[in-house]
């Protein structure tokens, strides 16, 4: 018989998020050239509404970034800082109970949006830079923990295997929340991230989201960033403008199978799904 972990409750800046409850993580890009968007949030007053939007339509936390998390020109760490940091500060104000999430793995910018008000660090690239997690034991945030592959920022390879990518991805994102608590992280703000379509195919991410139970049986919460992704592409083929019906069908998947944190593009449709989810469990 598969042992499985107590749930763990989960604390970022004012908010408390109990087992079985989803919380619903916003993404506002700060970049000229997201995959998504291209650049609709990076103008500052437009990156304001989309908070402002993303907060009315029920967000629970707002995911700043300053980089494309995929191929295009350098990012300075002084140009992410310019294009984060004063935002953050600025959302702080405006918005005294949303939880902040920045998005990076640089731990110089996790430190100065850390000062400016964020809660959580949002690691997307497997500890690459290791001084994230004592940024986050500094300043009492929280902290993502995700899998990449091993792979640079920034960077896909093509033709990454797994013996077993679900095995993979739980050994190396526990192993970075041990590693996390051992320098001063609270445990209650540990997430953990499989990273869809990070050092992975679509084979590897329809795996990690048939198997997610998996990783929910670590006892550590489970953040899915499922939206819109290649691999939803790739299996309806469409481009990422028509990706909402595969985004909500791995979002409902995703939650019943034990995620809790959920990063998308719309909030108001994955709060409705999850809506949904939740009244068909209980």
């Amino acid at each position: 018989m598969k042992t499985v972990a107590v749930q763990r409750e989960l604390r970022l800046g004012a908010r408390t998020f109990p087992p079985g409850s989803f919380a619903v993580m916003a993404i506002i890009n700060r970049t000229p050239d997201s995959f998504f968007d291209k650049g609709a949030g990076y103008a500052t007053d437009r990156a304001h509404e989309a908070v402002d939007a993303a907060i009315e339509a029920g967000a629970d936390l707002v995911d700043i970034g300053g980089v494309k998390a995929g191929y295009g020109q350098p990012v300075s760490e002084t140009d992410e800082i310019a294009r984060t940091v004063d935002f953050i500060s600025s959302v702080r104000a405006r918005h005294p109970e949303v939880v902040i999430s920045i998005d990076t793995w640089r731990s110089g910018v996790a430190r100065l949006a850390c000062e400016a008000g964020a809660d959580l660090i949002n690691d997307t690239w497997g500890g690459h830079d290791p001084g994230v997690a004592e940024v986050a034991a500094r300043y009492g945030a929280g902290l993502v923990c995700s899998h990449a592959g091993g792979v640079n920022p920034r960077t896909d390879p093509h033709r990454l295997a797994y013996d077993d990518v679900v095995a993979d991805v739980i050994r190396t994102v526990t192993g970075l929340a041990e590693r996390a608590t051992s320098v001063g992280v609270r445990p209650d703000g540990i997430v953990i991230d499989p990273t869809h379509d990070f050092g992975k195919n679509t084979a590897h991410s329809l795996a990690l989201t048939r198997r997610l139970d998996e990783l929910a049986a670590t006892g550590w919460p489970v953040l899915v960033a499922v939206s819109n992704k290649d691999f939803i592409g790739e299996t309806l083929d469409r481009p990422p403008g028509e990706r909402q019906e595969g985004t909500i069908a791995a979002l409902a998947l995703s939650a019943a199978r034990g995620a809790r944190v959920f990063r998308v593009h719309d909030v108001g449709a994955a709060r409705r799904t999850l809506a949904v989810v939740s009244a068909a469990a209980s």
